[in-house]
């Protein structure tokens, strides 16, 4: 299929599937590990950009001084909504935003941060060059990215299950968006296209993806990910059987009981 529309369709019920399952199989260590960047030169106005359901938002909330200003925005008014439905340790602002034209003033933060959003942004240099005109001078950047499919062997079993069952028209969501976007020199070379010139830190920082069984992590990807979208436009009444192929195929690879598997993501520290 040619229509990739469907990669930013976090609608429905999606959010609420996120913030259950993924958000604790994938997002919480780097959402720590985000936000331990920060704590040692503590910022005094964050923006965050495709915040999701919050899980960095609540992240910073709980670690960073209580003077530190926090924005939160997507462009996604269910994500919002979820995330707000969420306790969180002291209040923020939330707005809907697009990050290819941010609705701030320039020289506004000091810090921006994007988690697992960029990969979703159609025109990357675009985007970045707006991240660069809210920052202040000296003010950084910090995104991450999922690392490549071998590096993260869940996306890849799922990936390879999903094709089985649609052989004539594989689902190609996740080689494609969420982890189609780690190659570092192409980052460096977005980052300098869209106004950055300082060269990046670039990192490989991995981790462990946990969930208590192979149907949870199918529930995850499946229902919780525009791949839902791609499951149904292929087949509407074989979502429960996509997620059900998938957790199967899980659970082959890597046991019946509780998954505990490796991840792998690349972090990005761009200066202004």
């Amino acid at each position: 299929m040619s229509d990739h529309s469907v990669d930013k369709a976090f609608s429905g019920s999606i959010p609420a599937v996120y913030e259950r399952y993924l958000v604790p199989l994938l997002f919480q260590p780097y959402a720590d590990d985000l936000v331990n960047r920060m704590k040692t030169n503590p910022p005094s106005h964050v923006l965050e950009v495709a915040a999701g359901t919050g899980v960095v938002t609540r992240a910073m909330a709980k670690a960073l001084p209580a003077s530190t200003q926090i924005i939160a925005t997507d462009l996604n008014p269910g994500m919002i909504e979820q995330a707000t439905s969420v306790d969180i340790a002291r209040p923020v602002e939330r707005r809907q935003a697009d990050a290819m034209q941010l609705p701030f003033e320039a020289g506004t933060f000091d810090t921006v941060v994007c988690q697992f959003g960029v990969m979703f942004f159609p025109d990357k240099p675009k985007a970045h060059a707006e991240t660069l005109r809210v920052l202040k001078p000296g003010g950084r950047f910090l995104f991450n990215v999922w690392d490549s499919m071998e590096t993260n062997p869940i996306a890849a079993v799922i990936t390879s299950a999903l094709a089985q069952m649609f052989p004539a028209d594989p689902p190609q969501f996740l080689p494609r968006t969420p982890f189609g976007y780690y190659d570092r020199a192409r980052l460096a070379q977005d980052l300098a296209a869209g106004g950055f010139t300082a060269a990046p830190e670039i990192l490989t920082v991995p981790a462990r993806s946990r969930a208590a069984s192979a149907q949870d992590v199918a529930i995850a990807y499946c229902q919780g990910t525009p791949l839902r979208a791609e499951i149904e436009t292929r087949d509407p009444s074989k979502l429960q059987a996509a997620t059900d192929a998938a957790a199967a195929a899980v659970a082959a690879r890597f046991g019946n009981g509780a998954i505990d598997v490796p991840m792998q993501a690349v972090v990005v520290v761009a200066k202004k």
